[in-house]
Parts: C-alpha cells; structure tokens; sequence
C-alpha cells in the first residue's frame, strides 16, 4: 500500500510539533493541517447514488492546499494553455539564476524578502544588459518562475525566467537577438549579484550586516540555453508551478521512524534512495511550504500585465506563438491515487456503472462515512 504524506504527518506530525513548537511558521502549521485533513471526514463530501443500479460512492472534498500532493492535479495544462495565448512567437531562452549556498539558511528565514528580491533583481539585471546594444539594445520581457527544491529535497531556492530572444525599440520595432546566443552568463552574474547586494543593503541593513563580505565576491551562477520556438520552455516550467516538493509516488516507506523515498540524481538522471528520520523529512518538506499569499510566477518588461497593449502589437508584429506540438503534454508525475477534479465535487456525475446521472447527499464535515460505505 503506498505511503502518503499525509500517514508521516498523522504519525510524526505531533512529536514535530512539540519539538519546534513556537518557531514554526503559520505557514507550515497551516500545510500541515491541510494535507492532515484532505479527503477525511473533518473537510465534509458527498456521496452519490444511482437509483437505477444503486451504485454508490463516497468522495472527501479536497483541502486545495497548493502544497498539497493530493490537490494539484490537471493545473498545468489550463495554465500552459494560457501562456501560448499571451506569448509572441520568438526564438525564447531558459536563464537560471541561483542563490549562492552561503545565503540559503539566511533566505529560509527570511523568505518573502529573498524570494522578492531574487525575483526583482535578476529581472533588473536582464533588463539592464538587455539594452546594451552589443546585445539587444531594447527593453525585453521575462516570465519568472521560483523553484526552491533538489530532487532530495534539499533547500536549493533559484528563479527560472523565459525569456524572448529579443527586445522592443523606443519606437516599438522588435529587435531580435542572435540565434543561439542572448545575453553573456558571466556579465549578467556579476549585475545581478551587485543589485541583489545593493537591494539587500537598501531593504534590510540589519540582515546585510550579518552576510559575510566573501558572498559578494565569489561568482554568482547564471545559466542560459536557448529552447527553441518557446514551448519546450513552458512545458518546463509548468509543472513546477504546480507540482509540490515530491509526490506521494515518490514515498517508498515509512518505518522505524524514518522514510524512505526515491528521487533522480540531476547529474547522470539515475534512481537513488534516500532515507532520513522522520522529523527531518518532515523539516525538509516544511522548508518548500510558500509564504501565505506569495506569487510564484511573474511577469516584467514587456509581458508584464502593464504592458498589455505593447504585448499586443508585438503579437501581431512577430504573430502568436506556436500550439501544434502542445498535445502531447502532461504534468511529470500522474494524478495521485484517490483524486478528483475539484469542480466534480457537488455536480452529477455519471454512474461508473451503468451511466445514468448519479443522484449526491452532501456530507457535512465531522460526519462520518455512511454505514457500509468506505472512503477512495
């Protein structure tokens, strides 16, 4: 029988309480308590009966925790969908921007001023280098996306932003980049580890204070790759707005107090094991839960919302980006056992057996399944 997250939390969840008590972030505390009570009798369902084979079924309403493993599935595809309705066609880069390994425990306790300010200048440093005319010589757009784990859950917290390889003239020509080539990787780490540093400085000179000064002088890593017509890119990163720190199908066992589970090494892409205690896991976890609120996808220069009307003559200036190879897309991992469209919940159904409408009682939450009957 497959482990879920929610089993190590219901188990291991009160001792990890009780251990870390009042340093836990609200937010940790509220993801905890969802992925708890996803599908239980606490968030209430329904139940749906036909009257004509008198088949019968029980659903638990769904928690919607976007950190649940349980809750995010066929998000991806409506918001690909979405993006290749915004975006120009153009030849499009990947580029990578990552936190050094010396701000990372700082960052975790200070998320929303790190993730914000990872966002803000590694979009300023593209901006800047982007209107050099050596390079591109206009203002350009990005679409940024923020990825905190390694395969192994490890606090790794980097921004992904695709980008078009070009940018607008002050008379609103296109000015489009070299094929294979966008913006040099070592110039653009040296600006935006300055305007990460300077921002910093300006935000929060009490945090400032305490970064060793060597952090400002290794090299900041900024990677580029060019990936084609744009699509490859999207495909990238829309599971990852959606998809959680791992899966349950990834949890191979819990016992002993530890869990066991499986990841992909980035390097070779073999299979490894890693087992930790249980409150580590749990810890790991927690570090990838989100600030309430935070946005993990944004947009800047001429795909920002505010430039709609500039977005609008450059897609009918360079024409609507390509959509004929996006069937074949789906999120990286299947749909977790036991779940369900959201919107299916409360609406007839058709009868799995002999497909006429299925007739629903609600269940109200703390009410328990109905005799007879078990939960999915």
């Amino acid at each position: 029988m497959m482990v879920e997250m929610a089993e190590i939390l219901h188990r291991h969840g009160p001792a990890y309480r009780a251990k870390y008590g009042g340093r836990m972030l609200p937010s940790h505390r509220k993801a905890m308590r969802d992925i708890e009570r996803c599908r239980t009798s606490e968030l209430g369902g329904h139940v749906y009966n036909c009257a004509t084979c008198e088949e019968t079924i029980y659903q638990y309403h769904s928690c919607r925790d976007r950190h649940c493993p349980k809750c995010q599935s066929g998000k991806a595809q409506q918001w690909l969908q979405k993006q290749q309705d915004h975006l120009p066609a153009a030849r499009y880069f990947m580029l990578t921007f990552t936190m050094p390994a010396e701000l990372r425990r700082m960052a975790r306790s200070h998320q929303k001023l790190f993730y914000h300010l990872l966002f803000r200048t590694s979009a300023d440093a593209v901006q800047k280098l982007g209107r050099d005319p050596r390079f591109v010589g206009g203002r350009m757009g990005m679409m940024s996306v923020l990825h905190t784990w390694g395969r192994n859950l490890a606090y790794h917290p980097h921004v992904h932003a695709l980008v078009p390889g070009g940018g607008v003239a002050k008379d609103g020509t296109w000015l489009p980049s070299r094929a294979n080539f966008l913006l040099p990787v070592k110039a653009l780490s040296k600006i935006f580890r300055a305007k990460f540093r300077d921002a910093l400085r300006q935000r929060a000179p009490e945090i400032f204070g305490t970064i060793p000064l060597q952090v400002w002088k290794t090299q900041w890593v900024v990677h580029s790759q060019p990936v084609g017509n744009g699509l490859r890119g999207l495909k990238y990163l829309a599971p990852y707005i959606f998809r959680v720190a791992i899966s349950n199908r990834r949890i191979v066992k819990l016992a002993d107090g530890k869990v066991t589970f499986r990841y992909r090494t980035t390097d070779t892409g073999k299979l490894r094991i890693c087992r930790l205690p249980a409150g580590e896991f749990i810890r790991r976890f927690l570090q990838h839960v989100l600030p309430k609120g935070f946005v993990k996808v944004r947009y800047y220069g001429f795909l920002a919302s505010g430039s709609r009307p500039q977005l609008k003559a450059l897609r009918q200036l360079l024409g609507p980006l390509a959509t004929d190879d996006s069937a074949d897309f789906h999120v990286g991992s299947p749909t977790e056992p036991g779940t369900e469209p959201e919107s299916s919940l409360g609406t007839a159904v058709p009868c799995p057996t002999c497909g006429q409408p299925m007739h629903r009682r609600r269940i109200r939450p703390g009410e328990q399944c109905p005799q007879g009957l078990s939960p999915p």
